[in-house]
């Protein structure tokens, strides 16, 4: 890695309204007071505006690849965009070496009427490149996008795949000194993906690299220094590891508020309740929780299934006991179930839980409990691929009671 510094931000702040007209006003006032020379009021929020960056400061050398990541909201693409010099600062200093490649939003920098090829052009025009430089770089362009038959009609006739195949190629092609990658590589296919990353890897070497991603594997991969943001502070700079954990970490403190959260139960089931032994455990341990199911009659069959979400709610993680060979017929009265699930060899975060029991043509849902518990996995922070449950199920009783 090069001592080289590409990017210094420097207590940056950004700040934005969330009304409309008062956002237009807001804008004519600071429009005149910068003509007029007067920097006073910059600190201060002013009534319905908030801080979308707040003092967030960093450097990126050449040969460093910065993994930018927080929740939704913490303030990541506001700051590419001040990097990638589409918006301002109102706080602070931004200072950029070299030329800058970027894909921070599907379609950013292409003209829609303008044809593929006539885009590539255009967007190394504007990195400063001679038509002979970029005609040697063209063929190289089209192969790694995969447009060759499209290259010569309109952008806009593009799916969101395509644009993205080109933006990518077009931003690493011409060989930025600093490359900006926000989530849209997400929309690519998976193995597109994969030559987008090998791509970031080849280019490494001579360029800086900032990638803004929630997937935590791909910022442990590729990443060797993580700033985690979090309402748009910085609250962590450092290696991947220790910023992995961090965002880890605020998953579970910020506010779930956003995430759908329901018990549902149906006829002959009158009651469900359902206890986590331990909200937290470590990396290896066993998950144990008891479940208690009254019914009003016997159920002679029925199938018990559990799910597991992770942070971005997505199921990574299923136990059915039709599948271990566990039996969950329900009495009349009071049945409960005591289930241990492990060792979790899972990567650290929190995961919520869903309780599912089917009745006898595993179709309908007497009992459905969504998301209403959840559980942190502590102490390994980038493991390998999630588990699958069933084949880690250490014991399944039925205690009628």
């Amino acid at each position: 890695m090069s001592d080289e510094v590409l990017i210094k931000v420097d207590n940056v702040s950004k700040k934005f309204c969330r009304t409309l007209k008062r956002s237009l006003w807001y804008g004519i006032q600071d429009v005149t007071s910068e003509i007029l020379c007067r920097q006073g009021g910059q600190d201060e929020l002013r009534p319905g505006e908030f801080w979308a960056t707040n003092d967030v400061s960093f450097e990126l050398r050449r040969g460093e690849c910065l993994g930018l990541i927080g929740r939704n909201g913490a303030g990541k693409t506001t700051l590419l965009r001040m990097l990638n010099g589409l918006i301002k600062p109102d706080k602070g200093q931004i200072e950029m070496c070299g030329r800058v490649g970027s894909l921070i939003a599907l379609g950013a920098g292409f003209n829609p009427v303008l044809t593929g090829r006539e885009n590539i052009y255009v967007n190394g025009s504007v990195l400063g490149l001679r038509k002979r430089e970029i005609d040697s770089k063209l063929e190289e362009i089209i192969d790694f996008a995969e447009i060759e038959e499209f290259v010569d009609s309109p952008v806009q006739t593009y799916s969101s795949g395509m644009q993205v195949r080109l933006g990518f190629a077009v931003a690493t092609a011409l060989e930025p000194d600093v490359l900006l990658l926000d989530e849209v590589l997400a929309v690519g296919d998976a193995a597109f993906r994969n030559k987008c990353y090998n791509r970031i890897g080849e280019r490494r070497k001579k360029t800086g690299v900032i990638l803004v991603s929630h997937n935590m594997d791909q910022v442990g991969q590729f990443c060797n220094r993580v700033v985690v943001l979090s309402r748009g502070k910085s609250i962590f700079d450092g290696d991947s590891v220790g910023g992995i954990g961090a965002y880890g970490n605020l998953s579970t403190c910020d506010d779930d508020s956003d995430v759908q959260v329901f018990e549902n139960i149906k006829f002959p089931i009158f009651n469900v309740k359902i206890k986590l032994a331990e909200s937290r455990v470590m990396y290896g341990e066993e998950v144990k929780f008891r479940i208690d199911i009254y019914s009003e009659q016997v159920v002679s069959k029925t199938t018990l299934k559990i799910v597991f979400y992770d942070q971005q709610h997505h199921p990574c993680m299923e136990w059915n006991s039709a599948k271990v060979g566990c039996e969950t017929s329900l009495k009349k009265g009071k049945n409960t179930f005591q289930i241990d699930l492990g060792p979790m060899i899972v990567k650290t975060g929190k995961y919520r839980l869903s309780v599912v029991l089917n009745d006898e043509f595993d179709i309908a849902m007497l009992v459905w409990s969504y998301k209403k518990h959840e559980i942190f996995i502590d102490g390994i922070t980038n493991s390998g691929p999630t588990m699958v449950l069933n084949s880690n199920l250490k014991r399944c009783t039925d205690k009628n009671t």
